[in-house]
């Protein structure tokens, strides 16, 4: 079976994320809140890519993949709240974005 891109693309986002919510929390334990929606959001893209691959019919792969992006919508906003609040780096977030893109 090839291997998915996207899939691909979307676990290495979310390994990413948990090493950098790990480093927040170990940080700032008041921010770890914030710091849990970016995870949840980003683990969740990856998860409804691999069920959307193994959808039985277009309309159940399209309705995973729609909710996959509406999953990375999520994470970015709360990588850009994170980074506008000073939490993370801008160079962080400008790596997230142009690696994951």
């Amino acid at each position: 079976m090839k291997e998915s891109i996207i899939a691909k693309k979307s676990y290495t986002f979310a390994v990413k994320v948990v090493k950098l919510h790990l480093c927040i929390c170990k940080r700032e334990k008041c921010l770890s809140d914030l710091s849990n929606q970016l995870l949840r959001a980003s683990s969740s893209i990856g998860a409804n890519v691999e069920e959307a691959l193994g959808g039985h019919t277009r309309r159940d792969f399209s309705a995973k993949m729609s909710i996959a992006y509406k999953e990375a919508r999520e994470a970015d906003y709360w990588i850009r709240l994170l980074t506008d609040c000073e939490i993370i780096e801008s160079d962080i977030s400008i790596a997230f974005k142009k690696r994951y893109k």
